[in-house]
Order: C-alpha cells, then sequence, then structure tokens
C-alpha cells in the first residue's frame, strides 16, 4: 500500500497540489513542501504549483465579485459572518486588504470576492495579489520542507521515505481537523456578537 501511495502522490502530487490551492491552500502547500523535502516531489515545481494555484484561485474570486455580483454563489458568501468585516477592511485598507486577507484562516474565499465588489482595479488587484501570494507561497511552501528535516530529525532519517509519507498524511488530517474546529469556533463567536 505504501508504495502504491508514493506512487500515486509522484503522479497526481502536483495536479492535487494545483486544486488544493485553488481553494484554501496552506495545509496543501505545507504537504507540498514536505513532499519535495522527500524528494517525491521536485521543489521548484511544488512551489510554482502552489502559487499558480493560489494566484488563480484568488484572480478567479476577485472576477466573480468584480463581474457576478448577482450570482447564487456571491450571496450564499454574502450570509457569511465574516462578510461584513471584510467589506468593511476594504473600503477602509484597500491595499493593505488585497495584500494580506489570504492570511486570515477563512476569509480567502470572501477575501477575493469581496475585493471585486469593492471595485478595486483588475490591475492593481492582480499585481498586490502576485506579491501576496509570492510571499504566502515561500512561507508556506517552506514550512513544509522545513518540517520534513524537521521529522527526518524526530522520526528518523532511517525510516523508509514512504513511512514518513504516511505520517505526513497523518499530519495533514490532523491539521486539517484542527482548521475546522478553529473555524467552527469562530464561526460561533460571530454569530454571538450578533
Amino acid at each position: 500500500m505504501a508504495d502504491t501511495l508514493h506512487h500515486f502522490i509522484e503522479q497526481f502530487g502536483l495536479v492535487a497540489i494545483f486544486i488544493g490551492c485553488l481553494l484554501e491552500g496552506e495545509t496543501v502547500a505545507i504537504l507540498g513542501g514536505f513532499f519535495a523535502h522527500q524528494d517525491v516531489l521536485v521543489p521548484w515545481q511544488v512551489f510554482a504549483t502552489v502559487y499558480v494555484g493560489a494566484f488563480c484561485g484568488d484572480a478567479l474570486l476577485f472576477l466573480v465579485g468584480k463581474h457576478f455580483s448577482g450570482a447564487a454563489f456571491v450571496h450564499r458568501l454574502e450570509d457569511k459572518p465574516a462578510f461584513a468585516y471584510a467589506q468593511r477592511m476594504v473600503r477602509k485598507y484597500p491595499t493593505l486588504y488585497v495584500l494580506l486577507n489570504r492570511y486570515v484562516y477563512g476569509l480567502r474565499m470572501i477575501g477575493g470576492v469581496v475585493a471585486g465588489l469593492a471595485g478595486i482595479g483588475t490591475m492593481k488587484f492582480l499585481l498586490l495579489n502576485a506579491v501576496a501570494t509570492l510571499i504566502w507561497a515561500s512561507i508556506f511552501t517552506g514550512m513544509g520542507y522545513v518540517f520534513g528535516t524537521a521529522a527526518e530529525q524526530i522520526i528518523g532519517s532511517e525510516l523508509a521515505r514512504h513511512q514518513r509519507l504516511l505520517v505526513a498524511l497523518g499530519v495533514a488530517v490532523l491539521v486539517v481537523l484542527v482548521g475546522l474546529v478553529f473555524m467552527h469556533r469562530m464561526r460561533r463567536k460571530a454569530v454571538r456578537r450578533d
């Protein structure tokens, strides 16, 4: 099974990373960096895939907000508690908002749409997003790469590569679960405030 998993990651890892980074992405970017450290994937290809996936995801959400403000998807996002907060922030600090919204967990999906609705120019958004995404991809892919080094120190380099992959997948599941619990608590707090 471990050999099958290893082969699967080699074959489809970059596609999975691209799709994951189109959506939310932090956990996927970290995992990509880890797999690059383990020599399962090529480091520069992982970084490029993380960057392009995250950039395209943000640009797509921005264009949805800018050109499809009446769409059902946008109306569903408007019902989320963080939407009003994001609108206030983008009005007060449009440049800073575009540069930093991707770092607020759970705000990325809303963030691009809100930026599009706020009337930020397309070129301005794309340039700011390119810078923000470059920094973001470096941080999260780098964290995964460093995590790979730390895992080798903790687990031991004598473990087979596929065993470290299984450990990484276990850690990824744990990170996702912690993120979901955190988001659930943040939503409950936001609902209580309203």
